[in-house]
This record gives C-alpha cells, structure tokens and sequence, in this order.
C-alpha cells in the first residue's frame, strides 16, 4: 500500500473511531455531539459555535484535517525509520503518548487558556484511552502495513 493510501486510510478509520467517543462522551456528559463538533470548529474559526449545522460540519472538517496531519506525520516517520512498523505497538503507544501531551498540554491550552488543560484524573484517563487505543496504536498499525 503506498503512503498516501495509508495516510487517507489511517485518518479515516483513527479520525472515525476518536470523533465517535467524541460524541458518545458529549452525549454521556448531557452534551450534544453537534456542540461538541461546532466547538472543534471555533479552535480556527472563533464563531463557529453560532454557526448551527454548518458549524458542526465546519468541525467535523476540522477534525479530520488535524487526524490527517497527525496521520501523515507517523505515516512519513516510519517510512523514514523502519522500527517504527517493526515495533508498531509500542510505536503507537508512544505516539498517543505524544498525541495526547501536544494536544492537552500545548494546543488545547494555547487556543483556550481558561479552559484546558483538564488534568483530573477522568480527564486524563479518558483522553489518553482515546489518543492511545483510537489514534495511535490504529495510525501506528496502518503506517505499517505494505
């Protein structure tokens, strides 16, 4: 499989499987998924979160252009350096790792300071399941595949 088709691959089964507990954990909170998705809309559109369903459009777009950057940037890593597919587990384990700790602690901040990070220990737990067991180790699994 050559890289681009990995990298769609790997940002629409790793983009699907974290925008749906996305939404089942707005849903749970008494939240609504099309909130939650017009909120990922105002991290580069500020208004977005008035913008009714094409806001939440807006954010689903979103969503799934930040999972292809992340996508991409693992995909071309392993392609660089071969022990990233051989050891694809602990690959991608670190990567939801890593994932976790620019998002919660780096961007989620910078566009939000009053808001994140969240660091009790839900938060945590849930976010790194999600970063880990949805995005990494699925993105980390497909990069390796030939």
């Amino acid at each position: 499989m050559n890289t681009g088709r990995r990298i769609l691959l790997a940002t629409l089964v790793a983009g699907t499987l974290d925008i749906t507990a996305a939404a089942l954990l707005a849903l749970l909170a008494g939240g609504a998924p099309d909130k939650m998705l017009r909120g990922v809309a105002s991290g580069p559109f500020a208004d977005a979160k008035h913008w009714g369903a094409g806001g939440a459009l807006l954010g689903l777009a979103v969503h799934f252009a930040i999972m292809a950057a992340m996508a991409a940037v693992f995909v071309l890593a392993a392609d660089r350096w071969p022990v990233l597919k051989t050891r694809w587990l602990a690959a991608g384990i670190g990567y939801g790792l890593a994932t976790w700790a620019v998002m919660n602690l780096v961007v989620l901040p910078l566009r939000w300071p009053a808001v994140f990070p969240h660091l009790d220990a839900q938060s945590v737990a849930t976010s790194l399941f999600c970063h880990i067991v949805l995005v990494g180790l699925p993105i980390a699994r497909i990069a390796a595949r030939r």
